[in-house]
């Protein structure tokens, strides 16, 4: 089994002190996203929905680059800094995870995210070729 660095420039790039994600023993172990616009290196403004779904998108874009992608998710873990903006991040949500086979999920409210954002979401998927659940 060996361990492969997964990065695309299709989401921001990961400060020096990790990696956009790590593929080990046919799973994709994403670092947490938030909603930085990896054309512009800079946060999405607007609300909690908008960075939220920019954190979806680069997600995305890491899973794929590993080859997998959102129907392979196994776990997330989403943190938010105001429980009270966790019906809007579902409604985001429900945008991307759309099928009956969605993942494990944890969510909870944390002190601070870095970048001051609101929003980070991390995530355990399926990797590799022929990756089916």
């Amino acid at each position: 089994m060996s361990r492969t660095t997964i990065s695309t420039p299709n989401a921001p790039p990961p400060l020096p002190q990790f990696v956009q994600a790590v593929s080990y023993n046919g799973l994709l172990f994403c670092s947490g996203a938030v909603g930085i616009d990896p054309s512009t290196k800079a946060m999405v403004e607007g609300t909690v929905q908008d960075r939220a779904r920019q954190c979806l998108r680069n997600l995305t874009a890491i899973l794929e680059a590993g080859n997998s992608g959102l129907d392979k998710v196994l776990k997330v873990n989403i943190y938010l800094t105001d429980m009270a903006n966790f019906a809007a991040f579902n409604a985001v949500w429900d945008e991307f995870f759309t099928t009956d086979q969605k993942p494990a999920r944890t969510c909870v409210a944390v002190h601070q995210l870095p970048l001051d954002t609101d929003v980070e979401v991390e995530c355990t998927a399926i990797a590799g070729q022929g990756a089916r659940l």
